[in-house]
């Protein structure tokens, strides 16, 4: 198992924290590989809350390499507010490692990013403001400045003078905004440079070397499918790939060495900013307020309310074939158990010769639903009549596990399921305790039959 890419299978905050922190203990190095502090996870440790936006999620497993790779923009103060939280609950980070060729995010960026979304009035993305996309934008305009830049002060102020050049005449011509001089950033940056010295360096060479040693790497995806600059719903994007072929670009690390692709999707969906969701409900709706409510979805980053909808299989579907998923996760299906009867998208209905693969008019089928109290092996039981017709609906085609994940706030301490096609299932407590279980899985789910037992497993 060279390399396991995670992956959000729709418009993000499906969970891919949590499920990266339940799985990260199988591995030697979690990899973040695109985004910036746009991102956030929220993983619960010892009844504490933390709110995770540039450090990957294995920084919780002490003896686990932790990488910001190349593919990623870093602002070295959230990074340093982040490393500074964990030392102080004494959470060590000095395996975290940060890629020399990561590009900084500037105040200038931060600046640009909020003027263009206020210049857009109601046609803005819905972004974070935290100025991911304009540095983006200077990366690709190869006028950006890499973490390693900052190392070497002469060589800062120069690429820094030239930068500055090209965005303090957009600021104060364009945005009216104020402009800045080379020795206001320096004072501010080169004093941070300092303190991540010692966690900046070349991160492809370090993570090929673990798997010439036989460790096992796995890639922690930013945001999710629908927002990739690429496959995503264009405009409404981030300015990453975060879809898996990310993971390659983003690490420098060759395909050969990734063998699996786990898609992380809620048992319903959700985005925030603006853009299209076909199965998207008002939250003034019984049904949309509901969703939200239940699943508390308030962003970690931005604290924002989620836009809630139902289930849309076109896009698990896409999803699916994008990524190249070997497996899948779904998340928060405790949620959909407060209500009597749910809705699931099944197809799309596509104007005669416009082919759309987002749009508003879709076909849902009704569901019958659940009841649970608890999520012991006997409440699952069952569940599984209705969990069953649910997933039945979930048409993408998977040859490895189904991780269904109840939807709180606590990672470690919370029951899960993970189905095996080739027939168990286990049930995971604090403890990690386990119970063996018979499965059926067929290609796209259409048979899934459910039989629980108690004895116990030794390992998966």
């Amino acid at each position: 198992m060279p390399s396991t890419v995670l992956v959000g299978a729709q418009w993000g905050d499906e969970g891919k924290g949590k499920i990266c922190d339940l799985v990260a203990g199988d591995f030697d190095a979690v990899v973040r590989y695109s985004g910036g502090n746009n991102a956030g996870h929220t993983i619960v440790v010892n009844g504490k809350k933390y709110g995770l936006h540039q450090v990957p999620s294995g920084i919780m497993y002490s003896d686990h390499v932790s990488v910001i790779g190349n593919g990623c923009v870093v602002n070295p103060k959230v990074v340093l507010e982040e490393i500074d939280m964990f030392e102080a609950d004494g959470i060590t980070t000095k395996n975290l490692k940060i890629s020399g060729n990561a590009h900084v995010i500037m105040p200038y960026h931060i600046d640009l990013d909020g003027a263009f979304e206020q210049k857009l009035g109601k046609k803005n993305i819905g972004t974070t403001k935290r100025g991911i996309g304009p540095c983006y934008q200077d990366k690709m305009a190869r006028i950006g400045l890499r973490m390693q830049d900052m190392l070497d002060e002469a060589l800062f102020r120069d690429k820094l003078e030239t930068a500055l050049a090209r965005v303090n005449p957009e600021l104060e011509l364009i945005y009216n905004l104020p402009t800045y001089t080379v020795d206001q950033i320096c004072d501010e940056y080169l004093p941070m440079a300092e303190r991540l010295r010692p966690y900046i360096t070349e991160t492809s060479l370090l993570l090929n070397n673990m798997i010439d040693e036989g460790k096992d790497l796995l890639f922690e995806g930013a945001q999710a499918t629908l927002l990739d600059i690429d496959h995503g719903t264009y405009p409404y994007v981030t300015s990453s790939n975060c879809t898996a072929g990310g993971a390659i670009t983003g690490s420098g690390v060759g395909m050969k060495n990734v063998d699996r692709v786990l898609g992380v999707m809620k048992a319903y969906i959700t985005r925030v900013g603006s853009g299209p969701m076909p199965t998207e409900l008002s939250y003034e709706s019984e049904a949309g307020h509901t969703l939200t409510e239940e699943g508390y979805e308030y962003g970690v980053t931005t604290g924002r309310r989620r836009r809630c909808g139902w289930f849309d299989g076109p896009i698990a579907n896409y999803a699916s074939r994008v990524n190249g998923l070997t497996d899948i996760a779904v998340t928060k299906l405790d949620v959909l158990s407060a209500f009597d009867t749910i809705k699931v998208c099944v197809a799309y209905d596509v104007v005669a010769h416009k082919e759309h693969h987002f749009i508003q008019l879709h076909r849902n089928v009704m569901m019958a639903c659940w009841q649970h109290t608890g999520f012991d092996a006997v409440a699952f039981a069952a569940l599984y009549p209705h969990l069953q017709h649910l997933l039945r609906q979930i048409n993408i085609t998977t040859s490895g596990i189904l991780l269904i994940y109840r939807g709180d706030q606590q990672a470690f301490t919370d029951h899960h399921l993970i189905l095996y096609p080739a027939g168990k299932v286990i049930l995971r407590e604090g403890e990690r305790q386990r119970h063996t279980v018979h499965a059926v899985v067929q290609s796209s789910f259409h048979v899934l039959a459910v039989n629980v037992g108690q004895q116990q497993v030794a390992q998966l």
